[in-house]
């Protein structure tokens, strides 16, 4: 089965390219940028990466961010990443970035989006990749912040085809960023939200209802509410899992209390992600092994997870057509 994981060609919709900071090149970044952290070697970093739940993550994810400091470096943060898609055979992958965590240290957004771009037209041209941004505003900050944000990334419109909500999420709900989605979706972007990873359903049908969004980050809360059960299957309105993610942060104690495969069952359209795979031990396919190795995942459920993340990105149909025929052509 590992084998087959690893043949299967795939679609990463939920990747924080900040979150794939490995140890070692934020040691790098930070010795070239001559930049302090917190640690005197490597393996004190993987020592930190023990979280309890999402805020501890973050704190480490913000400072970790603190290295990345020119184009080059989010030119090869992006391009560690595209290599890592090659090792796990994702041949389409939808990244997040988090402008902000770099605009408050006097970083432009100019700098940070023309190195991931950079990066994802190199990685199209090297090994046929497709790609697109998503920009994501930090739930933290205010809605005015997001705002001022938005009104940076219409420069680079072309760059970027979506906005979404990520950070802290418990105590910001999607409520806050009401006004900023809607400018977004007035200005042409697609709109996706973190919504029901720690929080309660009450953040899924807000981050749904009042920001009208495509596509839900997490969701693994849905299973608490029959009503949105029903709507999530009747819409097939995609959930973006990232289970790794899951174990790490403590929403579930373990692999084998994990939810996908009821939500699965159910008829709802989720997928697999990696998340952050620097901090939360490995990568598409590792995420994906995971799963089979600790719930009762079919080959049929795993073929279904894939074509699901295709069938749910931003893609033309064409293109979406020509990736599931690969996927077909394979299982033959």
């Amino acid at each position: 089965m590992k084998e087959f994981i690893q043949l299967l060609p795939k679609a990463e919709l939920h990747l924080h390219i900040e979150g794939s900071l490995e140890p070692e090149m934020m040691f790098s970044f930070a010795k070239k940028n001559n930049i302090q952290i917190p640690y005197k070697n490597i393996e004190d970093v993987k020592k930190a990466y023990n979280f309890s739940n999402l805020q501890t993550f973050l704190d480490i994810y913000y400072a970790g961010a603190n290295v990345l400091i020119t184009k080059e470096d989010f030119y090869d943060l992006t391009w560690a990443y595209i290599l890592k898609c090659v090792e796990n055979n994702i041949i389409h992958t939808e990244i997040f970035f988090d402008p902000q965590t770099h605009t408050q240290r006097g970083i432009s957004f100019k700098t940070v989006i023309t190195g991931i771009k950079k990066a994802l037209d190199d990685a199209k041209e090297k090994y046929g990749i497709t790609s697109a941004i998503i920009m994501c505003f930090l739930r933290h900050l205010s809605q005015e912040e997001a705002f001022k944000t938005l009104e940076e990334a219409l420069e680079f419109k072309d760059y970027i085809i979506g906005v979404g909500l990520d950070s802290s999420e418990i105590g910001n709900p999607p409520s806050k960023f009401e006004d900023v989605f809607k400018k977004a979706k007035e200005e042409g972007f697609k709109l996706v939200a973190h919504a029901g990873e720690e929080a309660d359903v009450s953040y899924i049908f807000e981050a749904l209802d009042l920001l009208d969004i495509q596509r839900i980050d997490h969701g693994v809360q849905s299973i608490n509410s029959s009503k949105l059960m029903k709507r999530l299957k009747e819409k097939q309105i995609p959930l973006t899992v990232c289970p790794n993610s899951n174990i790490e942060l403590k929403v579930f104690k373990t692999y084998k209390e994990h939810n996908i495969k009821k939500l699965l069952d159910y008829g709802l359209n989720v997928t697999i992600n990696s998340d952050d795979p620097a901090y939360f031990k490995g990568y598409l396919n590792q995420n994906f092994i995971n799963l089979y190795e600790n719930l009762d995942l079919s080959q049929e459920d795993i073929i279904k997870l894939v074509k699901n993340s295709f069938n749910s990105s931003f893609i033309s149909d064409e293109l979406k057509e020509q990736y599931l025929k690969e996927i077909n052509d394979l299982i033959k």
